[in-house]
């Protein structure tokens, strides 16, 4: 059984071997940096910042047999404001023709822009790499845990959430973008420059170039990079569409990974989130019509903490809600403080 929790002072080495797995860039390798990450997460938590920009959550899920951390996520409440903004490329064309030769083309166009009002933030999922193919499918619990909180919180965030995407590096683990435009611009190597904007980010309005910048100058191998993702991450995007994410022609600045939008209360985790009465186990077959997969919840969870299981169940007359396996309700009740008759949530997989 995997329980979703929110991270604690105990799991910063867990939280440091992610950081340390090759190809990992959603967490920083400095240990201090990540003990300030937990800190965050449990004032976030504990509903001590009162601007949402300040609030960031960090999940883990939990191995309840080995007592192991094996994969985490966060979501930030609002991503861009006014002290740190959202810098992106919106992604263009421009149509330009000649009647004197009967000739005419459609540039591609990047054009910097921010946004000071952002909405909330998926990012940093990580998953051991041992067990990416588990039957759990841990990648899939870890990540849809950050819409089942959303939906049970949802004053802590913004109408709109984004997920920014990795692209594709080439074989010298660079990004072909920032090689075509951010290097010329900062004289900065790609990571010097992303670790570099976590802290600060005017660099980037104060020397990218502020008009459009016509992709057919770009080399070919950083114009097939602009929207793209690595083959890693398309699992994520195939994902993020299904529950309601859309492209929005925009871009990260640095490496050209697309950004992914969706209105919170359209995400089908969000929207189909249900409140029941924990029932225990219904001791099925596991054939019912309504017998459903998702993540289950209390609604009375302790202070500045949060849990979650995901479970297979029956939905009893679209009230109560029991567990297939009579043999794993003992143990959720333990590890979500429930009995029987208590208030839950219900979140769908998708």
């Amino acid at each position: 059984m995997i329980l979703l929790r929110e991270i604690q002072e105990k799991d910063l080495d867990a939280l440091e071997r992610f950081a340390q797995i090759p190809g990992m860039f959603n967490l920083p390798g400095d240990r201090d940096l990540l003990k300030e990450r937990i800190q965050r997460s449990r004032a976030s938590f504990a509903g001590k910042y009162r601007d949402l920009q300040d609030a960031k959550y960090t999940f883990v899920a939990e191995d309840l047999e080995t007592k192991k951390v094996i994969a985490t996520s966060m979501i930030a409440a609002q991503h861009g404001t006014a002290e740190s903004p959202h810098y992106y490329f919106e992604v263009g064309h421009e149509k330009r023709f000649s009647e004197a030769i009967n000739t005419g083309f459609i540039h591609g166009t990047l054009t910097l822009k921010i946004d000071t009002d952002g909405p909330s933030e998926i990012g940093a999922l990580v998953v051991d790499p041992g067990i990416r193919n588990d039957e759990r499918k841990i990648g899939r619990q870890v990540s849809f845990v950050r819409f089942f909180y959303v939906a049970l919180n949802r004053s802590r965030f913004r109408n709109q959430i984004i997920a920014e995407l990795l692209p594709p590096l080439n074989k010298r683990g660079l990004s072909p973008l920032w090689e075509a435009i951010g290097r010329r611009f900062t004289n900065m190597d790609y990571w010097e420059a992303d670790q570099l904007s976590s802290k600060s980010k005017e660099f980037i309005f104060d020397l990218f170039p502020t008009g459009k910048i016509y992709t057919s100058f770009l080399s070919a191998e950083a114009r097939n990079a602009i929207g793209k993702v690595g083959k890693d991450t398309a699992p994520v995007v195939h994902m993020l569409k299904r529950i309601g994410f859309t492209y929005k022609n925009q871009i990260d600045p640095f490496d050209g990974g697309p950004h992914f939008w969706a209105e919170v209360e359209k995400i089908a985790p969000v929207k189909n989130t249900r409140t029941f009465v924990w029932k225990g186990a219904a001791g099925t077959d596991g054939n019912a019509p309504l017998t459903e997969k998702g993540l289950l919840a209390s609604n009375a969870p302790k202070p500045g903490e949060f849990r979650a299981i995901g479970v297979e169940c029956v939905i009893v007359d679209d009230k109560e809600l029991a567990l297939v396996d009579p043999a794993r309700a003992p143990q959720v009740e333990r590890e979500l403080g429930l009995k029987l008759g208590d208030s839950i949530s219900f979140m769908p997989y998708y």
